[in-house]
């Protein structure tokens, strides 16, 4: 209650300190007279939720075959346990260190881990959030191995000197009774026999556990595995030597001698069947000779071989038998193989083994994922159209039969909206998710490297790259869920826009768009918005009709020989050949930045398109472009220092820019005015036009430094600091997935030096909105705010024609309103609220199938009305909602005042902000560099949640952590997972209802009937025999200081820090009876199994008694 308390002072003091800087501007009104806000700091809560992927660096494996739950161990620590589709677990081990390997007490809902760390833990899988029952601590030996026979209560603990040491596992407890290495071995041997490597138990005499790898049900024969390839079958009555030598991929030579040596056989699974032959599984045993080849899975059944090759190396495998039981036939129906970044689960009852389809978003890092977008409570129509295109992107040839791991059940959660989660990956690859209901599924694939032409060898690489690798890699995007229009930009400068179409279609010519964007030195020193300057006109730029350039690449008006710089190339071929595209997304038009006077173009900082206007918008550090995807024209482009002053409307003037002077910049114009000549010149000349006074631009110079110089001594993300989210490049090692997951932002180098281009003002942020452009406007139109890396909100003004034929005939106008407001570090997001503080979204148009009739087309095409005119032309009627790297400003409009502004933080920066709806309310949310997670109230800008959540330890974090509607985000928590969280108070009280169970309970299967004489003559000691074996009674306490038993926080306590308050209260108490009761009723069921198995056996001794009890003893 403390914690409520403290929040609601901080709330009066930020709205009293709020208020009293509104009042410091003229003319506006306090914070009650203006929205009456909703949201509070109780809305509000940080928990996590679920995590998707495979699993970083895997390091075992374990299954229960009754429950049918896998479990995998990272190096990391983590634990992921799966289900059927939709069933996935997530937890973690304090300690972080690796998971060396996995035990399940079968069907009794638990988990036994063993650590690098020498320590063991048991899970308690019985509730949806597991727990750490117990933990045991070993302190003078290193754990190598570990083993649990089914329905027994010893776990053998294998260590580095050769011991087995005897833990109870219900009361996690070790036992006195030690089988010392010594002991174990003949007398005669001189050398230490080294580590245990493996323990398994004799399936018919449960008394002997022998270091061995794989036994025959029987327990007469057990084969081992060795390093030389080979694989030994030994008898139990004849120990002294193996019956059986083979080596599976060894060459027989035909003189009788011993088989080449091949690779290590690292593990082998022997399983017997009824009717045939027994299965022998096993990984490695190839010969030497096989050099290059990938890892390989040998399946031996009968006299057939086959080597099943694997995409990556191979971590572990487990054989899928049809009992638990070790002395049944065995039965195996599956092989489950971990990969380095794979999970494969093939089929034994198949001819060819083929894989079963796996259900789980286990392909996340197919290619490397180099951004990501959010968005919930998108339209519900959404996700079946991307299924329904989706589904023919599958592969053919899986296992016709059900995947096998089919334990669990899923959650029963109230909330359920659509959700889609979009990523962008290295080899340009675009994947829709459906994230509803906490479950992750592909829906769709898009691949936008088709659109190119691909080089064929080394020879072929073209050397206009501005990438070293994965030049479509994707670096930002742009979707409008209600049109279903997605544009798209890359690494290689390029933007594809497209539409989503339910028809297949054929392109002829694939429709390029080339745009001439220069930098210019003057936009370091961008004009001060506050001094007095002379307006410029923006001079038309250079575009080009579709016609003008089907051939992207014409030896005539490109230059790239080595004579001289390259002028007008750009660094991707489009492909000339005609384009097939499957029902999906289908490319509507490719602009591509060009070379300028060797200079390569810039990468792409912010991207946004608009549907309802027909215009793609995209910027970079030279400026912005403005593009008619409709027209397929360039309409408008201008350097950043442009934008600051305002212009006439300005109408396009088509021009190719292929005719363009090679030595001019971006405003490439005929104007003869110096002040144009000045601003407009190339690159690499040394000096700069001067737009302001010396003495101003060496202050402003000094003041940029000391921002940067500040920056720069952050401990947390030196090379993020220097630049807004969007414009980072990360600089990760170059270790495997870590490597290639950024490896496509190293560009080469250039004449302007890297101190240059990120000193250079870029565009960080764009928001179509329909409001008043000027001060003196009294009619909302449309407009387009643009943000820059300097903290700049500029204003531009959109003169759209009628709809209908005259908006694809007549051009669009297009003028620069200057400098609206000013914030300290770049612009992340903006947006817009009306008086009543609901949010007014950019303008969209209804999607239609632009391949579908011409009636189809009108019935679709349907623009959302814009807002309706203000007639109120003295009062302030929208509000600019304004967020940058340090601070929130909200600017009345018309009048463009001032009325809120909150310093979000100034010893960190903000690395995403997204305005979003919360509770039927709108905030900002905030991700800071310093790891803090904080919401502000809008239009007020109150604090109303700030959790200290992660420290920004990855640059991929910083890369891939976005907002979403609802209380939803999420982030990239390795190059694998994709990590979501909530903020919402109302999602952390019903996530217990929402996630998944893991135990259900099933009948454990009979065992298997040893016959009336394998009973009578067999003998064999029975689990009796263990207790007196390793009892206390018997065996002694074990000593103090050789393992530590540390308490876990509790059956029911794993919960608490998932759910509070009275739902979680409830819910825990629901699922405590419901656990009881279970137990009860399992309890209910033993007993009269035992009962009629009495009585059953009572009867059929009876009727042996009287059968025998008149013959004599030679009679029988």
């Amino acid at each position: 209650m403390k914690k409520f308390n403290i929040r609601k002072v901080l709330d009066g003091l930020t709205a009293a300190s709020s208020s009293s800087s509104a009042n410091a501007q003229p003319g506006t009104p306090r914070e009650n007279d203006v929205v009456q806000e909703t949201l509070q700091s109780e809305h509000f809560q940080l928990c996590k939720t679920v995590r998707h992927g495979f699993p970083y660096q895997p390091s075992s494996m374990a299954f229960d075959p009754v429950q049918k739950i896998l479990a995998i161990g990272t190096q990391a620590g983590a634990l992921r346990l799966f289900g059927r589709a939709g069933v996935e677990c997530y937890c973690q081990h304090e300690s972080n260190a690796a998971v060396i390997q996995l035990q399940f007490l079968i069907n009794e809902g638990a988990l036994v881990s063993a650590l690098a760390d020498d320590s063991i833990h048991l899970w308690n899988l019985r509730q949806k959030i597991p727990a750490i029952l117990h933990s045991l601590k070993f302190n003078r030996e290193r754990i190598t191995y570990c083993h649990l026979p089914f329905q027994s209560k010893w776990l053998y603990i294998g260590t580095e000197r050769g011991n087995i040491h005897i833990v109870n596992v219900e009361s996690f407890t070790l036992s006195g009774y030690v089988i010392m290495w010594n002991k174990a071995i003949e007398l005669s041997t001189k050398t230490h026999p080294g580590p245990v490597v493996h323990i398994s138990d004799n399936p018919m005499d449960e008394g002997k556990a022998i270091h061995s790898v794989a036994w025959h049900h029987e327990g007469k024969q057990f084969v081992c595995s060795h390093s030389d390839g080979t694989l030994t079958t030994w008898n139990v009555r004849t120990p002294a030597k193996p019956v059986q030598i083979i080596t599976p991929h060894g060459k027989q030579p035909k003189d009788g001698k011993k088989p080449e040596p091949c690779k290590p056989i690292l593990k082998v699974e022997y399983k017997t069947t009824r009717a045939g032959d027994p299965f022998m599984v096993l990984s490695g045993g190839l010969s030497y000779d096989t050099v290059g080849r990938r890892a390989c899975l040998t399946v031996m059944h009968g006299k057939s071989t086959a080597v099943l090759e694997m995409d990556y190396p191979i971590v572990d495998f487990l054989t899928l038998c049809e009992t638990p039981y070790p002395n049944d036939f065995q039965e195996p129906y599956a092989v489950v193989v971990l990969l380095e970044k794979d999970l494969v689960v093939i089929d034994l009852g198949q001819i060819g083994y083929p894989i079963f389809e796996s259900p789980y978003p286990l392909t996340i890092h197919e290619s490397p994922v180099t951004c990501c977008e959010y968005f919930a409570d998108c339209p519900a129509e959404l996700i079946p159209a991307l299924y329904s295109v989706g589904c023919w992107q599958k592969r053919q040839g899986y296992s016709k039969k059900e995947w096998p791991i089919s334990g669990g059940n899923w959650g029963q959660g109230t909330l359920s909206y659509p959700e889609i989660i979009i990523t962008g990956h290295a080899d340009g690859s675009i994947k829709f998710w459906d994230a509803s209901a906490l479950m992750l599924q592909v829906l769709y694939k898009l691949k936008t490297a088709k659109v190119f032409e691909r080089a064929r060898g080394k020879e072929e690489k073209p050397n206009t790259d501005i990438v070293d690798e994965d030049p479509f890699a994707i670096q930002t995007l742009s979707w409008c869920p209600e049109s279903r229009m997605l544009c798209v930009a890359g690494v290689s400068a390029h933007v594809i826009v497209y539409r989503f179409s339910k028809q297949e279609i054929t392109t002829e010519v694939v429709q390029l768009l080339e745009v001439r964007m220069q930098c210019e030195f003057s936009d370091v020193d961008s004009p001060d918005p506050g001094g007095e300057q002379t307006p410029t006109l923006p001079t038309p730029g250079a575009s080009s009709s579709p016609q003008e350039s089907e051939l992207p690449t014409q030896p005539s008006t490109g230059s790239n020989s080595s004579d001289g710089p390259r002028d007008n190339i750009p660094c991707l071929q489009v492909r000339s050949s005609p384009l097939k595209q499957s029902p999906g997304y289908q490319v509507e038009l490719v602009i591509q930045l060009v070379w300028v006077s060797g200079e390569p173009p810039q990468q792409i900082t912010s991207l946004a398109i608009n549907s309802s206007y027909g215009l793609v918008v995209f910027g970079n550090s030279n400026g912005l472009a403005v593009v008619d995807y409709l027209q397929k024209t360039l309409l408008f482009h201008m350097g950043t220092s442009e934008l600051y002053s305002p212009s006439d409307p300005f109408q396009r003037q088509p021009r190719s820019p292929r005719k363009a002077k090679p030595s001019g910049a971006m405003c490439d114009s005929n104007d003869g005015s110096n002040a144009s000549e000045d601003r407009c010149r190339s690159p690499t000349s040394g000096s700069t036009s001067p737009c302001n006074s010396d003495d101003d631009k060496k202050q402003k110079f000094i003041e940029k430094v000391k921002l940067k110089s500040r920056r720069f001594s952050k401990t947390v993300a030196n090379d993020f600091a220097k630049m807004s989210r969007k414009i980072s490049s990360s600089s990760e090692q170059k270790t495997d997935l870590d490597a290639k997951d950024n490896s496509f932002t190293r560009s080469r180098s250039s004449s302007v030096t890297s101190i240059d281009r990120e000193s250079r003002e870029a565009i960080s942020s764009f928001y179509y909105c329909e409001s008043f452009s000027r001060k003196t406007d009294s009619l909302v139109s449309p407009c387009l705010l643009v943000g820059t890396t300097h903290g700049s909100v500029m204003m531009v003004a959109l003169n759209l024609p009628p709809a209908g034929d005259q908006r694809l005939q007549q051009p669009v106008g297009i003028a620069s309103c200057g400098t609206l407001v000013k914030l300290k570090g770049g612009i992340l997001t903006m947006s817009l609220l009306d008086a009543t503080g609901t949010l007014l979204p950019p303008s969209f148009e209804q999607w239609y199938d632009p391949n579908a009739s011409d009636e189809e087309k009108e019935k679709g095409r349907k623009r959302r009305p814009a807002s309706p005119p203000s007639s109120q032309e003295s009062q302030d009627t929208h509000f600019a909602i304004l967020c940058s790297e340090k601070q929130a400003k909200v600017v009345a409009l018309p009048s463009q005042t001032r009325i809120y502004k909150h310093s979000i933080t100034e010893t960190s920066f903000v690395l995403r902000a997204d305005v979003v709806q919360m509770a039927g309310a709108n905030c900002i949310a905030c991700f800071c560099a310093n790891g803090h997670i904080m919401t502000l109230s809008l239009p007020s800008l109150r604090p109303l949640l700030d959790v200290n959540y992660l420290p920004l330890t990855d640059m991929r974090i910083a890369r891939t952590f976005c907002f979403s509607n609802l209380g939803q985000a999420l982030y990239l928590t390795s190059p694998t997972e994709i990590q979501r969280i909530t903020y919402s108070q109302e999602t952390c009280d019903n996530l217990q209802e929402m996630l998944s169970e893991l135990f259900t309970p099933v009948e454990t299967p009979e065992a298997p009937n040893r016959g009336f004489f394998k009973g009578l003559f067999g003998g064999g000691a029975q689990s009796l025999d263990r207790e007196d074996l390793f009892g206390e009674t018997s065996a002694g306490k074990a000593s103090r200081s050789l393992a530590q038993h540390i308490p876990g926080p509790g059956n029911m306590e794993g919960m608490k820090g998932a759910a509070s308050g009275v739902v979680g209260d409830l819910a825990r108490a629901r699922i405590a009876l419901d656990e009881r009761g279970q137990k009860l009723g399992e309890l209910e069921e033993r007993t009269a199994a035992m009962m009629a198995s009495a009585e059953s056996f009572s009867k059929h001794a009876h009727d042996m008694m009287l059968k025998y009890k008149d013959k004599k003893w030679y009679q029988l």
